[in-house]
């Protein structure tokens, strides 16, 4: 995407931009409207016409309009956020103000980071451009949310974390734009061991168990635009260790057990404009059991793609047909744990597994990718090494990819 065309799509939505996306230009607006403001700006041969217009010692980049500007630091990698906010008091609100992700997202600006936890030491980012890692303040939370089992999906520019504390279900949330972790309003019907998926800015949880270990059937929407949960039409059957995905502007859900001993191979599909599931049978037909993990599936490019614990091997599904065919072989085993400590993820184009390995140093968590257009050569899939995480166990508990 061209500079001009970007400058004519932001022109052509910068009253929306302005009102509503973000309160940066309002504040600048109204630091404006104010007669010192306006004087003062003058003063250092900008002018005011009431419209947003800076002389040479305002702007953000020298001889550029905002507007312009703004187009150009909406393609920074965002590793670089935190440097460019030390700059002056302007880049600091700039990047404090979330203006720059509403920006990069009406651009089609998106960077895919991977955030993961496989030590007590806490959540980390990785920026697979950069391959740099980034940690994360830890969750201000209790110790027994420090020790209980997690679960994590990364919607919008939030990360949530699901867990349990002393006496209830908690969701913590870290905001990328503030840098900090805050207590997330609870589900309408709390619970764990849930299909989850996300699309853009909203993320859709389903089934479970409760606080009481009732296997659930309901299902909810999250909307980080709003911290708010809405809840949506019950699923045809109430499952558990269950995985969720969005495929097509859907979200599905496949896998997991409706009761201690009972798994299902059937798949639910929510559509969201008819708020209604639609039932596929044989559409997960590898039976999973208590001590296996929830499926390991990922969608690229509308594609899902899924793994088999026992084989070690990538499969594709089959819309048409509602069958699977076996891709090729991981790069790291997940027979020997039952799909638990390793996780399989979609990040941009590219399928991503992410595990523990002992080597010589010592243990390491490898991210391998694969990216399916390169296809398949004689039942191999060319695994590349994306980022390796030295000293840092080989079990990760949790992990989410974050595009925005």
């Amino acid at each position: 995407m061209g500079l001009d065309s970007d400058k004519k799509k932001l022109m052509s939505s910068r009253y929306k931009i302005n009102n509503s996306s973000s309160e940066y230009l309002l504040e600048e607006e109204k630091d404006l409207e104010e007669g010192s403001g306006v004087e003062k700006m003058k003063n250092k041969g900008g002018q005011y016409d009431g419209q947003l217009k800076y002389g040479s010692n305002d702007s953000l980049l020298p001889g550029m309009y905002d507007d312009v500007a703004l187009i150009c630091l909406s393609w920074v990698c965002r590793f670089d956020y935190a440097s460019l906010s030390c700059l002056n008091t302007r880049f600091n609100f700039l990047m404090k103000s979330g203006y720059l992700y509403e920006l990069r997202k009406q651009l089609g600006v998106v960077e895919h980071w991977v955030y993961m936890v496989s030590d007590p030491r806490g959540w980390e980012g990785f920026d697979p451009t950069r391959k740099k890692w980034m940690r994360l303040p830890k969750i201000p939370c209790d110790e027994c949310f420090n020790h209980a089992d997690k679960e994590s999906l990364a919607v919008g520019s939030e990360l949530l974390v699901f867990g349990r504390e002393l006496f209830e279900f908690a969701i913590w949330k870290y905001s990328l734009v503030r840098g900090l972790w805050v207590k997330c309003e609870g589900m309408n019907h709390p619970r764990c061991l849930f299909g989850s998926g996300t699309l853009g800015s909203i993320a859709i949880v389903a089934g479970g168990s409760d606080q009481n270990g009732n296997i659930l059937k309901s299902a909810e929407l999250y909307d980080s635009s709003t911290g708010k949960w809405t809840m949506l039409p019950n699923m045809h059957s109430p499952r558990r260790l269950c995985s969720g995905f969005f495929m097509d502007g859907k979200f599905y859900v496949i896998g997991g057990m409706t009761s201690p001993n009972d798994s299902l191979t059937c798949g639910e599909e929510f559509d969201l404009k008819t708020k209604k599931w639609r039932k596929i049978d044989g559409m997960y037909p590898n039976v999973n059991r208590a001590a296996q993990a929830p499926p390991l599936v990922a969608v690229v490019s509308d594609e899902l793609y899924a793994v088999e614990y026992l084989s070690n091997m990538v499969k594709k599904y089959d819309k048409e047909k509602n069958s699977w065919d076996v891709l090729g072989r991981l790069p790291v085993r997940a027979d020997s744990s039952n799909g638990w400590g390793l996780a399989f993820k979609a990040c941009g184009e590219r399928l991503l597994v992410v595990g523990g390995q002992r080597g010589p140093e010592g243990e390491a968590i490898v991210l391998n990718s694969w990216t399916p257009k390169s296809g398949v050569k004689d039942g191999i899939l060319d695994w590349k090494v994306l980022g390796i995480k030295e000293h840092a166990g080989v079990f990760v508990y949790n992990c989410a990819v974050m595009g925005c």
